[in-house]
């Protein structure tokens, strides 16, 4: 199967469309109420519009991005730059930070020494435990902690 990509080519360099007009694509967890209120921060800061934010439950991801092996969504979010650059986890929030005018008030402290492995075990430590981290919509996919001894000895 061929998927077609658009390439556009301006002063000499090529590009790949990913989307929307826009030179980067961020797939990232929708089911994920934590990553639903980043990416509302995300588009707050994004005035110039340089971000497609996109859910990786959207059907259309894995026929947009095939090298992207479906697992890779599941555990961290993507960044898709122009010419089909991928980023992923820390590196991409690192990459949108420089991408983002607001973003290099703070994307600094990846360039701080000690910081970079630091931030990335955080990522990956918060990719693992997102489900557990507030509650909402994802509580569902928590398993119930039932004490069924405990009711028993409650109706007795």
């Amino acid at each position: 199967m061929t998927i077609p990509v658009v390439r556009f080519i301006f002063g000499g360099e090529e590009t790949v469309s990913t989307g929307l007009g826009r030179p980067y694509t961020l797939v990232y967890d929708g089911a994920c109420r934590v990553c639903n209120h980043l990416i509302s921060v995300l588009d707050k800061w994004d005035r110039t519009r340089q971000v497609e934010v996109v859910p990786s439950q959207n059907t259309s991801v894995h026929a947009r991005f095939p090298w992207i092996p479906p697992q890779a969504y599941a555990e961290a979010v993507q960044l898709i730059g122009p010419g089909g650059r991928t980023w992923q986890g820390a590196d991409a929030i690192e990459q949108l930070l420089k991408i983002l005018p607001r973003g290099r008030l703070i994307g600094w402290v990846f360039s701080a020494p000690l910081m970079g492995g630091l931030i990335d075990r955080f990522y990956r430590w918060f990719a693992r435990n997102r489900y557990r981290l507030g509650c909402g919509e994802h509580c569902q996919y928590r398993p119930l902690k039932i004490d069924h001894l405990e009711s028993e000895r409650t109706a007795a």
